[in-house]
């Protein structure tokens, strides 16, 4: 088993495209943040290969201070040991591993051994993708529109309780400002309103060759359970179906309603990634 570090992105896409591309829906997240990492969104990256006899192994790629995502091909003795090896040496905090079960859990084995930190589940995740909406959803009061400029208060605000319920981690205001404003630079943030008011919101993200991944759907506590999210997410699924072959989110598992409503859309579950954290182990 070898390992090899990339720091061309470009070369790296190159060797790890025509693989991920044949499951691109189930590695959409991955190839997601490659590409964004390609457009130079992001100032430090770590990406890197293992390979063994029969070839490319695995893929590995980390944003600090994001956790690590680790895509294994096939199981391999001691692959996973070797990428947190490998990472270890780096002399970066590596947060936690996005993957699936077996390899994600495997390699937070490993890292628990080489560091002793603790490993904790942050999300059980399901992976869900719509190729169509289904017809005759009913439809909340309100209509959607692209979130501007003068929305900017507003989403920073969501923005940290979005990151606050879902566990990502809290984002210092400055980020959350300077997130927020990337959004909708960028055009990629929807609002649903009603009576004039903006009472829920999502956005569109890493987009690939074919797909577009919906996240960052939030509704505040007082405009709950009144399908606003469900209308919103419907209506803007269905409008980047124009553009895109599927569409794809995450979410948790645990929670029951928001799975329901996305089923309720028409989207399907196609795989169950999951979200380990690493902490140190504190003690006196």
């Amino acid at each position: 088993m070898e390992w090899e570090w990339y720091q061309d992105s470009g070369e790296f896409a190159q060797a790890a495209w025509p693989l991920l591309s044949k499951q691109e829906d189930r590695y959409s997240l991955f190839l997601g943040v490659l590409a964004q990492i390609k457009e130079g969104r992001y100032e430090k990256f770590v990406i890197g290969i293992a390979r063994d006899a029969q070839g490319f192994a695995a893929f590995a790629l980390m944003t600090p201070p994001h956790p690590l995502q680790l895509i294994v091909l096939r199981e391999s003795a001691g692959l996973e040991a070797l990428v947190a090896q490998k990472f270890l040496e780096t002399g970066l905090a590596v947060p936690g591993v996005i993957g699936d079960k077996v390899a994600a859990q495997q390699f937070a084995q490993a890292w628990n051994g080489l560091t002793g930190e603790q490993v904790y589940v942050a999300m059980d995740q399901g992976l869900y993708r719509i190729d169509a909406v289904r017809k005759k959803l009913a439809k909340s009061p309100g209509s959607w529109r692209v979130a501007n400029r003068f929305d900017t208060e507003l989403l920073i605000g969501w923005y940290v309780l979005f990151s606050e319920e879902t566990g990502i981690g809290t984002p210092s205001p400055a980020e959350a400002k300077e997130r927020i404003a990337d959004f909708i630079n960028r055009k990629e943030v929807f609002l649903w309103e009603h009576d004039g008011r903006a009472v829920a919101c999502m956005k569109k993200a890493r987009p690939s060759k074919h797909g577009v991944t919906v996240s960052f759907v939030f509704t505040p506590k007082a405009w709950r359970k009144k399908g606003y999210a469900r209308s919103l997410v419907a209506e803007v699924t269905e409008e980047l179906l124009e553009e895109y072959d599927f569409a794809m989110l995450y979410t948790d598992l645990s929670n029951g309603t928001s799975n329901k409503i996305y089923q309720e859309i028409g989207y399907e579950q196609i795989a169950n990634p999951i979200h380990l954290k690493f902490e140190a182990n504190m003690r006196e």
